[in-house]
C-alpha cells in the first residue's frame, strides 16, 4: 500500500523523508540491497546474492505497493535513500491474519542517526492501521544495537533458533525471535 510521505528529523538535524517506494527506485533499491548486505553479516544474503534486474525489482514493488496490508517504506536523505522498513503477510491464511512480519536495513553511514527508529515506529503505526494485532521479527544474536532498537520499542524475545545462518567462512549464528503487540 502507499502511504503520505511524513518528514522527520535525524539526530544530525539532517531531513528526511519517508515514503512509499517509486518503480523508478529500482535500480538504486537494487545498489542499496547489495551495498548493505556486504556492510553487516547479520543480512540474510550476502552481496552476491543479489542478481535481481530493475524490471524484477519494479515488478517486487508493484507488488507492495499493490498490497492490501503490506507496504515497503523509504527513508530518503538529501536524495538518497538512507534505508528502508517493510511489512508484510507472515502467511496469507486467516489463522496468520492478526501477525505481519516487520524486516528493516540501512546503510552504515546511516546507522545510529534515529532513521531506525523513525521507520520502525512508522510501519509498526501503519501495521496497527492494517489491522494487525503483533509484529514479528528475527534478528541476529549478536546484532545487540538492533535489538536494543526493538526492546525499546516493545518487542520482547520469544525464541531462539540455533545455527539459523551460516555465513561462507564456516561460522553460525544464532537468530532472536521477537514479538510484540499492537
Amino acid at each position: 500500500m502507499r502511504f503520505e510521505p511524513v518528514e522527520k528529523t535525524d539526530k544530525q538535524g539532517r531531513r528526511v523523508l519517508l515514503r512509499s517506494p517509486e518503480l523508478s527506485d529500482a535500480p538504486a533499491l537494487i545498489e542499496y540491497l547489495k551495498t548493505t548486505s556486504g556492510e553487516t553479516p547479520f543480512l540474510l544474503r550476502e552481496p552476491d546474492e543479489i542478481s535481481m534486474t530493475p524490471e524484477l525489482e519494479g515488478q517486487f514493488l508493484q507488488g507492495r505497493l499493490d498490497a492490501e496490508r503490506e507496504c515497503m517504506a523509504l527513508a530518503e536523505v538529501e536524495g538518497r535513500i538512507a534505508g528502508s522498513c517493510s511489512v508484510f503477510h507472515s502467511a496469507p491464511h486467516r489463522r496468520a491474519a492478526h501477525r505481519c512480519e516487520i524486516g528493516i536495513a540501512l546503510y552504515k553511514d546511516y546507522w545510529s542517526s534515529g532513521i531506525g527508529r523513525m521507520l520502525m515506529e512508522h510501519v509498526l503505526t501503519l501495521a496497527k492501521e492494517y489491522g494487525y494485532e503483533q509484529a514479528e521479527l528475527e534478528v541476529a544474536s549478536e546484532n545487540t544495537a538492533a535489538i536494543a532498537l526493538y526492546e525499546s520499542l516493545g518487542f520482547q524475545v520469544f525464541g531462539r533458533l540455533p545455527r539459523n545462518m551460516k555465513y561462507a567462512d564456516g561460522t553460525y549464528a544464532d537468530m532472536l525471535w521477537m514479538m510484540k503487540l499492537l
